[in-house]
């Protein structure tokens, strides 16, 4: 992987910690178009169950700073920002962190995993695909086929989420509570345009320099990426996706996010191999 030669940003970081928590830490990693607020669910469910939790919001997310344009970051910019999220939790904790990652962010933490051989163990929530976004930009392409051509014209992706609707497609079931959906669409920014160009085409994931155990979750009506993607990409690492039924993208936003959480959780109670 390329070094980035930048110097550490203060990046927005939720942490969450009961008193006497004695479990492994957790590093959370969001992706495209959203913070750290996204995993305030999960942060408080894994917290009562003794897990010291970090959420970063990457360089230019949420409130963290950028030492450049949105427009030109890249996956390895995010990659530092892990870095620099561990690095934080090992002189805090004195331990290695697992690493959970949604979407972009699962692709974040696959990059990262490529580097760091003692990060315990990983869980990716509709991550990226190992082949990249493809096959789901054409998804959004036949959705919306304006707001993507003008998302590249303008180096943005703020089109692809500019309305409550448009969210809504993305990221969650039809279903959805109106006031919930409105809440979290408030939340939604703009994304990388270079990082996204980095998952269509420049950094793919390498499951082959991975040595940590990967366990790959997916939603089965999730419009971005398809559950033949989430196999794939499962398979990858050696293993069979986890798949949720009537679950959308946002799997950590979800009115049966605990679903997920418990069965990570059941994961992380296991013994270790």
């Amino acid at each position: 992987m390329p070094t980035i030669h930048n110097e550490p940003i203060d990046l927005e970081i939720l942490i969450k910690a009961e008193s006497g928590g004695q479990a492994d830490p957790i590093v959370f990693v969001h992706g495209a178009w959203h913070g750290a607020w996204c995993w305030e669910l999960f942060l408080d469910y894994f917290a009562r169950h003794g897990h010291p939790c970090y959420a970063p919001s990457l360089r230019g997310h949420g409130v963290s700073p950028n030492n450049k344009s949105l427009k030109i970051t890249r996956i390895d910019d995010y990659v530092e920002d892990i870095r620099q999220t561990v690095a934080l939790v090992q002189s805090e904790t004195g331990l290695n962190p697992v690493l959970i990652g949604h979407s972009m962010g699962g692709l974040v933490v696959q990059k990262y995993l490529e580097s760091d051989p003692d990060i315990p163990q990983a869980f990716l929530l509709a991550p990226v695909p190992v082949h990249g976004v493809w096959q789901g930009t054409l998804r959004v392409f036949r959705r919306m086929p304006l707001s993507l051509l003008w998302t590249n014209l303008c180096w943005s992706l703020w089109p692809l989420v500019k309305t409550t609707q448009r969210v809504k497609q993305h990221f969650f079931i039809d279903t959805i509570p109106p006031d919930k959906l409105e809440a979290y669409a408030a939340k939604i920014q703009d994304e990388s345009y270079l990082g996204f160009l980095d998952m269509l085409l420049f950094r793919f994931a390498s499951p082959q320099k991975v040595t940590t155990p990967v366990l790959v979750m997916g939603a089965d009506e999730d419009r971005l990426f398809a559950p033949a993607e989430i196999e794939k990409t499962a398979g990858a690492y050696g293993g069979k996706a986890i798949m949720f039924a009537g679950m959308a993208h946002d799997m950590m936003l979800d009115d049966d996010w605990q679903k997920v959480a418990e069965r990570i959780l059941a994961e992380l109670s296991a013994p270790r191999s």
